[in-house]
């Protein structure tokens, strides 16, 4: 019997394939790149094209020499790697290492793990895409060159341990614009007036404003209606910009007559969204489920490499015609003729690159329920799961048919005001039967034109225009697409590599907040090293990626056309260039040690005040957003070491208390951030507010070591009413329960 060696790049994926291939096959892994650039030299030659020159890292040379022991053996050497660039350079990598002889060598993708599109696979072998390959080596290369060449720049001119990134700085600059946004944000006043209405004769309620109503469940017969209009004009949002014109009109209207002037009923079709690509999904996972764009592609990897949903890595929309087949076959089965298509329903892909995936995100199986499969998953797989079986079947169901009434309520005083009121009813669900959208329904009662109206409640209400939200992983992600920078497999290594490098953090909500170093940093690259953060360029450079991948370009000219200019400028700056020029703000403060000028520095934890006369002068002082002179602030505190008073300073970590008699005596003291929640597990400590090395906010029992309790939310008074477990800060104004197994959630109070 013939010995066939099949090599896959992880061990689950290996595990999973070996289900369906029997006898004469040995499935082996990589784990991931088997070789890779040198990590202490730049390992690029760039006099000669930009040749690479790749190693094999001390910890795989294991794995190389048991895939050589087996390669010797085996009759034919497939290749199983996953099917976009990065896997098409892992089997070329494989390829190299191994050296089999040519007609060893079978090169198999599959978009799923099943056994028809193994069986399918090992029919049609095909040769390694060395475009592909070419394509993943430019991009790795070019990613080596800017940030092998311009961190050691930002460590001479800025600090030690910073980094620059093709993708990451652009990142980083979408964030520092933001914030900055954020920051220069002027709030503007605006008045609204909102009405309840009920139909004639009701109970005595007309014209009585403090009519304690609820606009959520309002009694049958009422509706609430918004000012839109004054004599057929159109009200502008700042239209109403003061109190005063707001109390005016509320005086013209709180004692007049109502009618019904105009009634409007349609019916409007809601269409499905697409089937997942790798970014929508990452955007409705973090929307939806509170996962980050890195959570989600591991759960991803997981569910694929464990054959229950096809390849996570995608541009593309389509859909098998079996699995379309499939769907049908379920849904009629299941939910019966209405809620089926005579013809499947078919989206267009609009990425360029889509070839390189040929089908959307989606489970293996139609039939393959969530539930069914609940016992295999872990409770964040089956989240996850749930989310990409329900989308990729409501792709396949009719339109959501909605009954949408609009209802014009006019009063005639010093002028003609209208109201508008509008209701939405589900007709018929459709698709949202199986993945239910934020649809909600507001039912208007049975009106007629011409008809009276008794006012309920008149309410005007004050207003601030709100400034843009900071970046989520959705939004970050959504923003990258729609400039074409990046690509589904980076999103989230980039994210998760702006916060590991310390140039964001995550803060309440999940949302992303660039620290001081960003900025400074960002100001840096945009005014010196424009091309490498510049939107427009760096989608450039990744079309000609695409080239690249398609055979229509030259890698090496790919990267000559970038570099070459790169360098120029990069030896240039660092010629010119001083870290005084870069880093310091001059400031009117003096050294109250020495006497020398202070100024405004920044390092990789923030902002300080430091003296000019460093290194001889060690004098700092932290300053605020402002750039103003925190003072320590003394307290009540006594130091443990000496018994002098104690203050508050401000360190790497945030603030501490810090003795009064420094540097003479070193007596430190953490400052406890009260949760108001006493230990669920130990009874006797507090959970607090608590940061880990990497920055990130958890909460913990301040009787550590004692007490290792911890949580990644922030904990609430309340225990889960289902298994007692602490209640938690979930997604989206919502408490959750912190146990894994228990699925306890509750509007947040």
């Amino acid at each position: 019997m013939p010995n066939n060696l099949v090599i896959v790049e992880s061990p689950t994926k290996a595990k999973t394939i070996s289900k369906f291939l029997g006898k004469g096959f040995t499935i082996k892994s990589s784990f991931g790149h088997i070789r890779d650039l040198p990590k202490k030299e730049m390992g690029i030659d760039i006099e000669h094209n930009f040749e690479p020159k790749y190693v094999v890292p001390k910890d795989n040379q294991k794995t190389v020499t048991d895939l050589k022991n087996s390669a010797k053996k085996a009759e034919f050497i497939y290749f199983a790697t996953d099917e976009d660039r990065e896997g098409e350079a892992i089997a070329w990598h494989l390829r190299e290492i191994l050296k089999p002889k040519p007609e060893q060598t079978k090169r198999i993708t599959f978009h799923e793990i099943t056994k028809t599109a193994i069986d399918d696979a090992l029919a049609n072998p095909r040769d390694i895409d060395m475009n592909l390959v070419d394509a993943q080596q430019a991009r790795r290369v070019l990613d080596r060159l800017v940030g092998y060449e311009l961190s050691p720049f930002l460590w001479k001119k800025v600090a030690r341990g910073l980094s620059a990134g093709r993708v990451q700085s652009v990142a980083v600059r979408l964030i520092v614009e933001r914030e900055r946004e954020i920051l220069q944000f002027q709030p503007q006043e605006y008045w609204t007036i909102d009405a309840i209405f009920v139909k004639t004769p009701h109970w005595g309620v007309s014209g009585d404003a403090n009519t304690p109503l609820d606009l959520k469940n309002l009694p049958d017969g009422f509706f609430a209606a918004a000012l839109r209009a004054i004599n057929g004009q159109s009200l502008d949002k700042f239209e109403i910009k003061d109190q005063k014109h707001a109390q005016g009109i509320f005086t013209a209207l709180k004692n007049a007559s109502y009618a019904i002037a105009n009634l409007e009923t349609k019916k409007t079709a809601k269409n499905p969204s697409a089937p997942f690509t790798t970014s929508s999904l990452q955007q409705d996972a973090n929307n939806k489920l509170g996962f980050s764009a890195k959570q989600t592609m591991r759960l991803a990897q997981q569910l694929y490499e464990t054959g229950f949903i096809t390849y996570m890595r995608t541009d593309s929309v389509n859909l098998a015609s079996k699995f379309l087949q499939d769907s049908r076959d379920y849904l009629l089965k299941n939910f019966g003729d209405k809620y089926c298509l005579e013809k499947p329903r078919v989206y267009k892909t609009k990425s360029r690159n889509a070839q390189e995936a040929h089908e959307a995100i989606r489970p293996t199986e139609a039939s393959q329920t969530p539930d069914l499969i609940k016992s295999a998953l872990t409770p964040a797989q089956h989240k996850l799961y749930s989310l990409i079986w329900r989308r990729a079947l409501a792709t396949q169901m009719p339109e959501a048919i909605m009954n949408n009434t609009s209802v014009d309520v006019e009063t005639k005083t010093d002028a003609t005001y209208s109201f508008r009121a509008t209701g939405q009813t589900i007709a018929f669900d459709g698709w949202l039967k199986i993945y239910p959208a934020s649809q909600r329904e507001t039912t208007l009662p049975e009106l007629k034109k011409g008809e009276v109206v008794d006012l309920a409640k008149l309410t005007p209400s004050q207003h601030f225009t709100e400034p843009p939200a900071r970046y989520s992983d959705a939004t970050l992600v959504k923003s990258l697409e729609e400039f074409d920078i990046g690509r589904p497999s980076t999103y989230a290594p980039t994210i998760s590599t702006i916060i590991d490098r310390g140039y964001v953090e995550r803060i309440e909500n999940k949302r992303l907040k660039p620290k001081d170093i960003a900025f400074l940093v960002n100001d840096i690259l945009v005014e010196h090293f424009p091309q490498v953060v510049d939107f427009k360029f760096t989608a450039h450079l990744e079309n000609e990626l695409d080239d690249i991948a398609e055979g229509k370009m030259s890698w090496p000219d790919a990267i000559a056309e970038f570099y070459q200019p790169f360098k120029k400028n990069l030896m240039a700056k660092t010629d010119t260039l001083s870290k005084k020029i870069l880093t310091e703000e001059k400031t009117d403060q003096t050294c109250d040690k020495c006497g020398q000028p202070m100024v405004i520095k920044t390092g990789r934890f923030g902002r300080f005040l430091a003296c000019t006369g460093f290194p001889d002068c060690k004098n700092t002082k932290p300053v605020n957003g402002a750039g103003q002179v925190e003072e320590p602030e003394k307290t009540d505190e006594k130091c443990e070491l000496c018994g002098s008073p104690m203050q508050i300073k401000h360190g790497r970590f945030g603030k501490f208390l810090g003795c009064t008699k420094y540097p003479d005596c070193k007596g430190i003291k953490r400052i406890e951030i009260l949760t108001g929640v006493k230990c669920p597990s130990c009874g006797e400590g507090d959970i607090i507010e608590k940061k880990s090395r990497g920055g990130k906010t958890f909460y913990a029992c301040n009787q550590y070591p004692k007490c290792k309790t911890s949580f990644f939310a922030k904990p609430i008074n309340e225990k889960c009413p289902d298994c007692n477990s602490q209640l938690v800060y979930g997604p989206k104004g919502t408490y959750k329960c912190s146990s894994k197994e228990c699925k306890f959630s509750k509007k947040a109070e």
